[in-house]
């Protein structure tokens, strides 16, 4: 088992566990770097999600940096337990909540469940399948009006493929094989 840690804001240096698991892809530190130097550095007042939640990195991340409502959505249940660990060891239960279950599943079903309206939203699906094309629709109801939402992916997103779902690339990057966008609603 490998490890990564939260490079800011309260709980910088923790270290976070990596299960070795197949497709599990936790964001570098370079990656979060700067995607948290776009977003700016305190996510005061933000609720975010963090759809495909994995080792919980993007998620801990925006808590850290003192988002006030963050839910993370995983369903391998040995990094739901890893997850659960680090939320209790951090003290951040009342802040960070923790969903096992099918992030399509539960994307879909918290639109009518909670109507629940994210200003961030994290999308980081394994790479190399369909997943991306079904879970940004999924997650556009969740979308607070003035949100955002980053995404990983082993393609670029091209600014045409933004407007089929509505949304506008704001900032985008290479690292690697990993393509990251930051991406807002259109209008």
């Amino acid at each position: 088992m490998g490890q990564i840690r939260i490079i800011g804001g309260q709980w910088k240096r923790t270290l976070i566990p990596v299960p070795e698991r197949p497709g599990l892809r936790p964001t570098s530190d370079r990656i979060r770097e700067t995607l948290f130097n776009w977003l700016g550095q305190t996510l005061l007042g933000c609720r975010c999600l963090d759809l495909f939640a994995g080792t919980g990195a993007l998620g801990l991340e925006a808590a850290s940096r003192h988002a006030d409502d963050v839910v993370l959505v995983e369903r391998d249940s040995t990094a739901c337990s890893q997850l659960a660990h680090l939320i209790e060891k951090l003290k951040a239960q009342d802040r960070v909540h923790l969903v096992k279950a099918d992030a399509l599943a539960w994307a879909r079903a918290a639109v009518s469940r909670e109507g629940r309206a994210f200003n961030l939203i994290f999308l980081d699906p394994p790479f190399g399948g369909q997943l991306l094309d079904q879970a940004l629709p999924a997650v556009l109801p969740l979308l607070a009006p003035s949100g955002q939402i980053y995404v990983e992916s082993d393609q670029a997103i091209s600014p045409a493929q933004a407007a089929d779902w509505g949304l506008l690339i704001e900032r985008k990057d290479k690292a690697g094989a990993v393509h990251y966008h930051l991406l807002r609603q259109d209008g």
